[in-house]
């Protein structure tokens, strides 16, 4: 562990929150045919997160033209950041905030963005903490590892992990061991799990294999299972047999099964059925519950027009008795390829 980030650690999503971040969307061509949706989806997540705690709005734009919008949507706990983006997928692009309670520090963790190792156009989005730690006045700091005698700074996205706040990380070996998409060449299991050792005080590691059919990332973690509790993990299942996500989910769930936290006891597992397959323009896209957000008094869950919409709804009801479910109409966001989970990142209370 180095002594820089001693102590410092990534608090369960469910942790009492300062704010969260999210971007405003430009990026036409990642809704073809549906773009003129996609502002409204977003006010309406702002809307019910604003009521609750503070949002910081990053745009590209001019801030009276947004501001009008909001103001007719009567939003007020917010705030505006003049930062460029190329999209506004936050949870990949945007920092990670590590907490040291002892000392009553917060510090960003800013790994390299790569454009899931697919996009050309993400140079804006890879200095987006450049400019977001000068705004929140925290220390940044980038992960780096030895390789082979070199330093080389660690790519990564938030989105292809998950904690539990307490010393255990989900990972899939699809998305960080795959050829396809390699976002470090020649990394392995030993150099991840140093990696997230070193900077996040993680201890205990669970490799899940495969995400979902659609997800362009190439095996997120936050479409197949999260955590909801140090101890509790909602992971989709697709009982459909002929589904090409049956194989794939059953096996990471069995993984689960067998699973043990950082003290060494078996996590509670709540199944969270499939949506339905979702097609738009022929293409299959990603729609899965588990891309959730947890807020200080919410859960907002994305739902698809589909009929396991309501079974989804129950389940959740069922578990954050405390919080109080929201859903969102993601049917038309999801053609971006990515929800509610992809688009913000919370910012924690020391």
């Amino acid at each position: 562990m180095s002594e820089k980030l001693s102590g410092f650690r990534m608090p369960g999503e469910w942790e009492p929150q300062k704010s969260v971040w999210i971007a405003w969307p430009y990026n036409k061509n990642d809704w073809p045919g549906l773009y003129k949706f996609i502002p409204e989806v977003i006010l309406e997540i702002i809307y019910k997160i604003s009521k609750h705690q503070k949002v910081n709005l990053i745009i590209n734009s001019k801030i009276e033209n947004i501001k009008k919008i909001l103001k007719l949507s009567k939003i007020k706990n917010i705030s505006f950041h003049r930062i460029k983006t190329d999209r506004i997928w936050l949870r990949d692009s945007g920092p990670i905030f590590l907490t040291n309670k002892k000392y009553k520090k917060k510090i960003i963790l800013n790994f390299v963005f790569n454009g899931w190792a697919k996009d050309k156009n993400y140079k804006n989005d890879n200095k987006i903490n450049d400019k977001l730690s000068k705004i929140v006045k925290l220390k940044k700091i980038n992960p780096t590892i030895k390789k082979n005698g070199k330093s080389r700074k660690v790519i990564m996205e938030g989105g292809a992990f998950d904690v539990n706040g307490a010393g255990t990380i989900l990972l899939t070996e699809e998305c960080l061991l795959s050829k396809i998409q390699e976002r470090n060449k020649k990394f392995n299991k030993k150099d991840y799990e140093g990696i997230f050792n070193k900077y996040l005080n993680i201890k205990n590691f669970i490799w899940l294999k495969k995400g979902i059919i659609g997800d362009d990332t190439h095996g997120h973690v936050d479409d197949i299972s999260r955590f909801v509790s140090r101890d509790t993990i909602m992971t989709a299942i697709e009982k459909n047999k002929n589904d090409k996500n049956y194989k794939n989910l059953n096996e990471n769930f069995e993984i689960l099964k067998k699973s043990r936290d950082e003290r060494g006891k078996k996590f509670k597992i709540i199944k969270v059925p499939m949506p339905s397959p979702i097609f738009i323009d022929n293409t299959r896209v990603p729609a899965s519950y588990m891309n959730f957000y947890i807020c200080n008094k919410k859960v907002l869950l994305p739902i698809f027009r589909v009929k396991e919409d309501n079974i989804a709804v129950k389940i959740f009801k069922n578990y954050f008795k405390n919080r109080k479910v929201e859903t969102i109409d993601c049917s038309k966001l999801i053609w971006g390829f990515g929800a509610i989970h992809c688009m913000t990142q919370q910012e924690p209370i020391i």
